[in-house]
């Protein structure tokens, strides 16, 4: 029986209905089906001989859902009603007893904390490999000067290895994002009903216990209506891909002719319909171009939960496509990016030449007078000097004279002028911790291993 006396549209059924997504949730909603009618039993509220004829039917299911097997009824509005209507085929009667003492309200928050909570752990695992590989890639290029860049434009020397490191931190602080959605979903949603708690005497810290939570949600209300962790999710992947986007960027960059920095395996490369001649980092331009479709994501479920009013709505079936997309695109590029810099390599005479251009030694230059007793903002200006003077004859700064240097300031030394300039000296003077030179290099990954070894045993 039901209270409507008309059928459902066809258009609208199509709008309502969700297994063609939610079916992904199928092991979670097996799982705690399976706790939930234990607790019903130890709380006398079915049989035993009900719970066990249950826990027989989800098994079942179980090996259905992971073999393939599992068939959906063109009925099956989602993938709640379809396991229950699984297991009341294989249970009889104790089926119907199955969703006592809960709603799918509760059920599907549930089922979307315990999804969201094994994404998180996932990623975090993912990113921690990445860490890895870029901390493995700059150990190899621990001594690799290269130019650094602001505004894409020349600026100071740097050591590869120190540049690669740069993002190993990025992704370090990607995985303690993800470890905080642990957090959100630490709640157990389960027993809060439809929004009102419900009818029975239920034991929800048993069914948290068996289910991995660490305490239940307090407020029914707020139990049902909560998406937060999906949230959070959502936006430390959005995080995490911008900067696996920025990566790619320097990537495709440096692998042009233009800067003839590295080359990407041919794994990770293709070629042109037309021009046969061509290697594209495909790879690395995806990881740029994914980046804005995990965050849209995240816009896009802040719009779904934005003036939402209390309790459950339907707005939120919305959640799950948004959820599943980003954690499979992030799961895509994250392995891309681990592929790409396992096999990519770099050509240390581009990088070394293009890194021996004087000019990044200019603020070296302000700080040695500085350092002799000039203030920096004159000395920035006496430098500039020296630049124009050389740009505008054509030389470099080692092929201005003495006297040029001593018209520019008394305190600018030619011997200690040139010496600067020579062998990359400016390059190792960077001695301040996080900075380039080797020495602060070799430290920083001392730090960055001790860091990595912490997330890896879970301590902040």
């Amino acid at each position: 029986m039901s209270r409507f006396a008309q059928p459902q549209a066809d258009a609208f059924r199509r709008l309502n209905d969700s297994l063609a997504f939610d079916w992904r949730l199928a092991p979670f909603d097996v799982q705690q089906s399976v706790a939930h009618a234990r607790m019903l039993a130890a709380q006398g509220i079915i049989s035993e001989a009900d719970r066990d004829a249950l826990h027989a039917a989800l098994r079942q299911v179980a090996e259905e859902v992971h073999d393939g097997s599992f068939e959906f009824a063109e009925r099956d509005e989602d993938v709640h009603m379809a396991i229950e209507r699984r297991v009341t085929e294989l249970a009889g009667e104790a089926g119907g007893r199955l969703h006592t003492g809960r709603s799918r309200n509760d059920q599907v928050a549930t089922d979307m904390a315990m999804f969201t909570r094994q994404a998180a752990l996932d990623s975090a695992a993912a990113v921690l490999s990445l860490v890895q590989t870029l901390m493995e890639l700059a150990e190899r290029h621990l001594d690799w000067p290269m130019p650094g860049y602001t505004h894409l434009q020349r600026a100071q020397p740097v050591y590869l290895g120190h540049h690669l490191l740069a993002y190993a931190w990025m992704l370090l602080r990607d995985h303690g994002r993800f470890t905080a959605v642990l957090d959100g979903t630490d709640a157990l949603p389960l027993g809060a009903g439809a929004l009102a708690g419900v009818n029975f005497d239920t034991d929800r810290t048993l069914v948290a216990g068996e289910l991995g939570f660490g305490a239940v949600a307090e407020n029914s209300i707020d139990a049902v209506s909560n998406r937060d962790f999906v949230l959070d999710y959502l936006s430390a992947a959005s995080t995490c891909a911008t900067h696996l986007s920025r990566l790619g960027a320097e990537i495709v960059l440096w692998s042009s002719e233009e800067f003839g920095f590295c080359e990407v395996s041919d794994a990770w490369a293709s070629g042109s319909s037309i021009m046969p001649q061509k290697k594209n980092p495909d790879a690395a331009e995806l990881l740029r171009a994914k980046a804005p479709r995990i965050a849209a994501h995240l816009t896009a479920m802040l719009g779904v939960m934005h003036g939402l009013p209390l309790t459950y709505n339907k707005d939120m079936q919305e959640d799950k496509e948004h959820l599943f997309d980003a954690v499979d695109t992030l799961e895509l590029v994250l392995g891309a990016a681990q592929g790409m810099l396992s096999t990519i390599s770099f050509r240390r005479g581009r990088l070394e030449q293009a890194a021996a251009d004087e000019f990044l030694a200019a603020t070296d230059v302000a700080d040695y007078l500085v350092k002799r007793g000039m203030p920096f903002r004159s000395s920035h200006g006496v430098v500039a000097g020296l630049v124009r003077l050389a740009v505008s004859s054509g030389r470099t700064l080692t092929e201005l004279t003495p006297e040029e240097l001593s018209d520019a300031s008394p305190l600018l030394d030619a011997e200690g002028f040139y010496a600067l300039l020579r062998d990359g000296a400016w390059l190792e003077s960077k001695a301040s911790r996080g900075g380039t030179g080797s020495s602060a290099v070799r430290a920083q990954l001392q730090h960055l291993r001790a860091a990595l070894e912490r997330a890896r045993s879970g301590r902040r």
